[in-house]
């Protein structure tokens, strides 16, 4: 056989193999459905049903972009025009933004929903403070009389002591002398000597003996120098100014007592958040002594004054103490509520997708399509979004997968708007996208512009590895590149006029 007999099978041979594998990595490139669309739009129908569905217009997967009035074989690659039908969406302006996606997609997709509910959000604010004595639960004991103390119960400050309990023994001479008075009075009983008995009485009284004591001495007949002072209130012992052996004056503060049952913090808080203040709103507040527990309050009042050095508002907190625990001096973390929150519509913060200049959601309908629907989103807190405007108590929302939901949508609206009359208006030419890709030469020809490579798998293109030939304009840059060399380059997402991919850029590989 002679030698271009042999050549020219070779070459034959090549060009079946070739094609084959082209073939296959369309094949591949495509997804089931569409394979199966484009399937059944190039075999003749055969059913009723097929008859009645209306086409809008034929168009390659790979060139979506690109319509065609009837069936045929793509200009642009090795494959059968796919057939868009009226009823799959996209053929009218109402479902422009609409998609219905197959139950086993929904399954592989992972794709999880939720519904909009009604809530609230209180904004609470965190802050600071430290532990005091509630003034409005002080007790003062003072003398009331001239004495001289001589036995003392409560020996230190800030031991605790009940209600009632004895604290100091002071011996009142005026006191004395003033019951002697009264019970002589009081033994020489008659009409003119009951006017005194009475002036007597009352004197006791402006001395400072209690009405239990006058009546005391009434009873037995006998004087009462000594008298015992006892705690009004429960609590701990605040102040203590008194001692055995002291000589005391008239008005003289012995004791201050203080209740422990509930105690004052004061909070500082950043002066731009002080209109969050609201007397009476709950507090929680947190000791480092005690993590475990929460100690539930008030705001009792909000201090008319603001710090000068750190620019905070001083508020008054009022706290349950109860067993005693927290101390004055002690350091409270504090958790405001506002007490403001008003039913609001919130959703899961993963159901928004922001663009920059709106936020959208994916909303399930009750056929089971998936349309968009922008949202006017307000504040974000734990892990919820407030919706001021778009959806009501109730609509289903997309939290998962729904990006690619939005990308269908917005495909599917283009197409529609494409397919719409519009006035003839010229538009601008919009810049050719360009995906980066590598491979090898496996020919080249620089006067007629053409290139032929072996290239890795473009994912921006969805192409797998294939070997195909591209149309070069700058014939300049392929001077010195030769078969073998590997290459790095840019392509045109549309083929050319002719069908062919552009590339606007290559490079040599750098290394061996």
């Amino acid at each position: 056989m002679k030698a271009p007999a042999i050549a020219a099978l070779v070459i034959a041979a090549s060009a079946a193999f070739g094609y084959a594998g082209y073939r296959y990595a369309m094949h591949r490139m495509m997804p089931p459905d569409t394979a199966a669309t484009a399937a059944a739009s190039a075999a003749p129908s055969t059913s009723g049903a097929s008859v009645d569905r209306k086409v809008l217009y034929w168009y390659d997967p790979m060139v979506p972009q690109q319509k065609f009035d009837k069936p045929g074989k793509s200009p642009f690659m090795d494959m059968q025009l796919v057939a868009k039908y009226a009823d799959e969406g996209g053929g009218s302006a109402g479902d422009e933004s609409k998609v219905t996606i197959s139950p086993r997609v929904v399954q592989n997709l992972g794709i999880r929903t939720a519904e909009a509910k009604l809530g609230s959000f209180e904004p609470k604010l965190e802050a600071v403070g430290s532990v005091g004595w509630n003034e409005r639960g002080v007790a003062v004991v003072q003398s009331r009389s001239n004495g001289f103390v001589e036995k003392l119960h409560a020996r230190a400050p800030l031991d605790p002591v009940a209600k009632g309990a004895p604290l100091v023994e002071i011996f009142f001479p005026e006191w004395a002398g003033a019951q002697e008075e009264f019970l002589l009075l009081l033994r020489q009983a008659s009409p003119e000597t009951r006017p005194l008995a009475e002036a007597a009485r009352q004197r006791l009284v402006l001395l400072g003996m209690s009405a239990e004591d006058i009546a005391q001495v009434e009873r037995s007949g006998k004087v009462v120098a000594r008298f015992t002072l006892r705690s009004p209130i429960s609590g701990v012992i605040a102040e203590l100014a008194v001692r055995e052996g002291m000589t005391v004056m008239a008005g003289a503060t012995l004791f201050r007592i203080v209740d422990l049952s509930s105690v004052w913090v004061t909070a500082e808080v950043p002066e731009a958040q002080a209109a969050m203040l609201v007397p009476g709103s709950r507090v929680e507040a947190r000791v480092p002594a005690f993590p475990e527990q929460v100690f539930v309050g008030r705001v009792g009042a909000i201090l008319p004054d603001v710090n000068a050095v750190t620019r905070t508002v001083r508020a008054r907190v009022e706290l349950a103490n109860p067993g005693a625990r927290l101390k004055p001096g002690m350091f409270a973390t504090l958790s405001l509520s506002s007490g403001r929150g008003k039913p609001i519509v919130l959703v899961p913060s993963e159901a928004l997708i922001r663009t920059g200049e709106r936020s959208l959601v994916i909303v399930v309908e009750a056929d089971g399509r998936y349309r968009q629907q922008e949202v006017e989103a307000g504040i974000e807190m734990g892990g919820s979004s407030e919706i001021r405007k778009g959806l009501k108590p109730g609509d289903k929302v997309v939290l998962s997968g729904q990006f690619l939901l939005d990308s269908e949508a917005n495909l599917r609206a283009g197409l529609s708007r494409m397919d719409s009359p519009s006035p003839a208006v010229p538009a601008a030419p919009a810049a050719p996208a360009l995906h980066k890709g590598t491979g090898v030469v496996t020919g080249v020809s620089a006067p007629d512009g053409y290139l032929e490579l072996k290239h890795d798998p473009i994912a921006s293109m969805k192409w797998p590895v294939m070997q195909m030939g591209f149309s070069v304009p700058d014939k300049k840059l392929l001077e010195g590149l030769k078969k073998g060399d590997g290459v790095e380059f840019e392509m045109r997402g549309l083929p050319n006029k002719d069908g062919d991919f552009v590339i606007d850029r290559v490079t040599r590989k750098a290394g061996p």
